[in-house]
Parts: structure tokens; sequence; C-alpha cells
């Protein structure tokens, strides 16, 4: 029986096995709506002596970035939780519906809708701080295709700890994609740069994919829209936080489409350098980076790359690689898998090329979304269910697979995997090491590829225009 939230007061009590973003300014956007300054505690993650992102778990209490870390690991280190209880449901009355991963900071959640509006919302009450709105949404009638209607912001956004900055795209009407920057404190609107790759159609470029943060620059994927339409391409755009110079930019070779539209966007590995991986192109004799995971340094120069030996298959079929984002293992090497639902270990230091892989093999029925990992075991959501994975230095085995649903992209918290049903829109908890069903709550309705947030001892899921909190004990 589904249960509604204010009508559950103690939802599981369990003991469960241990685990662990040419420069132009735009006229200025409405001002921030009943602001009330908000909590800036916000830490850092441990970064490497070298000042290079960590790869790994999120171990200060904030999530500022799509699944916690550069890497995506999307772990939040809690020990073993033993009772889960709903907090509260709300606010009343986002404006629309929600696609990103909410975001947390101090003691606010930062959620953002595709009204172009920005949120934040008292982790503890469940109340708006501040919204601020960004513009008008783009109308699916202005577009060629797609599935979102109004399109407004779509990718998950990132914070800038150190200046209390939150960098957000926003589709705006008529059709251009600009980057904010907003004051977490307040709202305020601090920056704001246009975005769109110099000789690209925004008509068809959509920017689903979380945004990255990496020493001053913010990098933003794009891909295309629901159903191939228009002479797109995947593209990566950098802009420097502090708006000097002007755009870097990397646009994936292909004669068409080869898109980045992960939600999971992109993955940054300990050495500074990005991975991204891409959608079908309309190759099917030369080889022009559809299908592949792509190295990129940090002035978007291509480094290194990876194509299964059947890429003009997958091309043909639409049996996208980049439906998932690359994971960053523990030792800087790389997991990719895709539609065809084959896993690929790739070198970190070179991704070897066509057919270069370090390791390959069936997995599951095919993969879309955000992965999860805990050391070197990685939570892959499949269509077939929720997959642990134990990835080692040449090989790759499952650990357990659960029953058949719509799994959305799970996080890890001490000994629990939270995932989304997408199809019946109920939260699910899985214990860590067995993979059995121990939580089930239900949200409602759920967007694509929704995915949860963690800070200690609390979880935060959107389910169409709400959000809902519990607390983990």
């Amino acid at each position: 029986m589904k249960r509604q939230l204010l009508a559950v007061l103690v939802i599981l009590v369990v003991g469960l096995a241990g685990a662990s973003l040419y420069l132009i300014l735009l006229s200025t956007s409405s001002p921030p709506h009943a602001a009330t300054p908000v909590s800036t505690d916000c830490r850092s993650s441990t970064a490497s002596p070298s000042g290079s992102p960590p790869v790994g778990n999120l171990t200060a209490g904030n999530w500022t970035t799509y699944h916690g870390n550069d890497s995506r690991s999307g772990f939040q280190s809690a020990g073993s939780i033993k009772s889960v209880q709903p907090r509260w449901v709300g606010p009343t009355g986002l404006d629309g519906q929600v696609y990103a991963e909410p975001l947390l900071c101090g003691d606010s959640v930062f959620v953002v809708t595709e009204q172009n509006s920005v949120y934040a919302i008292n982790a503890t009450t469940g109340n708006v701080a501040w919204r601020t709105n960004l513009g008008n949404p783009v109308p699916g009638s202005s577009l060629p295709c797609g599935d979102i209607n109004p399109t407004g912001i779509t990718g998950t956004p990132v914070i800038d700890v150190a200046t209390k900055t939150l960098f957000v795209v926003a589709f705006l009407n008529p059709v251009h994609h600009v980057l904010f920057g907003l004051s977490i404190r307040n709202g305020s609107v601090t920056s704001q740069l246009l975005v769109d790759p110099v000789g690209a159609d925004p008509h068809v470029e959509q920017e689903r994919g979380a945004l990255a943060l990496v020493k001053g620059v913010v990098y933003i994927p794009y891909g295309g829209l629901d159903g191939d339409c228009g002479a797109y391409h995947g593209w990566i755009v950098g802009a420097k936080t502090d708006g000097s110079g002007g755009l870097l930019s990397y646009e994936v070779p292909t004669g068409r489409a080869g898109g980045i539209w992960s939600a999971a966007g992109i993955s940054v590995g300990g050495n500074g350098n990005l991975y991204v991986a891409t959608g079908n192109s309309d190759a099917t004799a030369t080889f022009d980076y559809g299908d592949s995971v792509i190295e990129l340094s940090p002035a978007l120069q291509l480094l290194s790359y990876f194509a299964p030996t059947n890429w003009a298959q997958l091309n043909s079929g639409d049996t996208d690689v980049g439906s998932v984002a690359p994971m960053i293992l523990p030792d800087g090497d790389v997991f990719q898998i895709g539609k065809e639902g084959v896993g690929y270990v790739l070198s970190g230091t070179n991704l070897g090329g066509i057919g270069g892989q370090i390791a390959a093999g069936n997995i599951c029925s095919g993969a879309y979304g955000g992965t999860a990992r805990v050391g070197q075991s990685v939570l892959i959501p499949c269509l077939d269910g929720l997959v642990k994975l134990v990835v080692g230095p040449s090989t790759f085995s499952v650990t357990w697979q659960t029953a058949s649903f719509a799994t959305g992209s799970p996080i890890v918290t001490g000994d629990i995997v939270w995932v989304t049903n997408t199809s019946t829109g109920d939260l699910l908890g899985f214990n860590f090491s067995t993979g059995q069903e121990v939580f089930s709550f239900s949200l409602g309705t759920v967007d694509h590829f929704v995915t949860p947030a963690a800070s200690p001892g609390r979880l935060f899921v959107a389910a169409g225009t709400q959000l809902f909190s519990f607390a983990l004990r």
C-alpha cells in the first residue's frame, strides 16, 4: 500500500550490514522573492595536496555538485543506518518540474525548476528562504522536438564554495542559454554569460547534463533533444567564474549528433582532466567520435578516446554509449556502460582508442542516468533493475541485481543504496551488501533521471514540483 508522507511516522527500523558551468552582458533578471539570508557554512570536499579534485566519497557535510563530487561517486559516508523517517514535503508550490538533483550547503537545499527558478529552502523546516526567477523558459512549441515543456533549467547546477556562488544554466525565451551566478546567501544575480557554443543552433542543443567546476572554470555539456532532430552536436563549453577571457569550447567532431546528454554530465579525474561519453552519430563508415568516451584537458583539448569495436552498429541502432557518464575509479581508471548494457574498464592514462579497453563484458539489458561508487563497487541503473558491480584492475563481476524496475540514478548513504522507481514514483532503499529492499515510499510522479542528494542524517529527493526530506539515523 502506498502511503502519504504526513501519515507516516516511522518508516523503517532495521539493522543493516556496514558499507560506505565571446562573453556578453545581458539584461538583469528579476530580483529574488521573499529573500531571507541563509547559512553559508558550506565546506569543501577534501582535495589532494596538489589541488586536484578529490576522487572518492564526500567527506564534508555538503553536496555541491552532481552526486556530491567531481568523480560523481554519489556516496555519503554515514555508518549503519537503522531508521528512516519522513520529515517534510514542500515547499508548497514549486513553480515547475524538477529534473536536476538538489544541492546542499550548510542548512540549505537548492532546487531549480523548468520555469527557470532557483530556490533556497531551509533543510530543517522546508520553508523557502529565497526564490530567484531568471526569465521566461522556452515553450515546447518553439522547438522542433523534445520531451520537456517548457524547458528552463534542466542540468544540475554547481556551487562554488569559495565564493558562495551557485552557477546554473537557464534556457531563455527567445531561445538561448545563459550561465548565471547567484549568491547562495540571498539569491542575488552576480553574473550572466551567454554560453551557446559559437556556430551552434540553440534550438536543437539541450543542456541536460550536470555542470562541473574545476579550478575557476564552469564546464557545461550539450546534447540533442529527445527525438534527435536538427543539426546538433555534442559540445563542452567552459566559462571562467571571474568573467575573464572568452569561452573555451570543444565540439564533438561528428557530421551530426554525438550529444553529451547524460544527466551526470562531466566527470573529472584526480588529474583534473574531463571525461565525457557521447551518444550516436550518423557515421557508419568513418569513425567520428560518436558512441565514445572522450578525455579532455582543462583547456578542452582532446587527450584520448575510446570506442567499442562495434561503434558503427551502435550508431545505426541509436544504442548510445553516452546514456551514462563515465565513472572515475579509485585508481584513476574509468568505468563506462551505455544502452547496450556492456561494461568497459578503461585506462585513465589513455582511454585506448577503438577496442582499447582493459576489460569488457555484458552486465544488463542497458543503462541510463548516473552511477554511484563506493570503493571498487559501482551501482548501475539498468533497465532490468539495479546492479552492484565490483571492479578490479582488469576484470569485474556482478555482486547482486534486483528484480526488474524502472531504475533511476542511485546514490549511497552509509549502507543503503537509494534510488527511484521512475515508473511507480517510489523511493526505494536497498541494503548495500545484499541488495535486499529495505525501504519503499511513494513520492508520486518523478521526472526522468531524478536522483536523491544527501548530507549526514538527511536525504532529499525531488518529485515533480515537490521536494521530500527524510531523516536518517
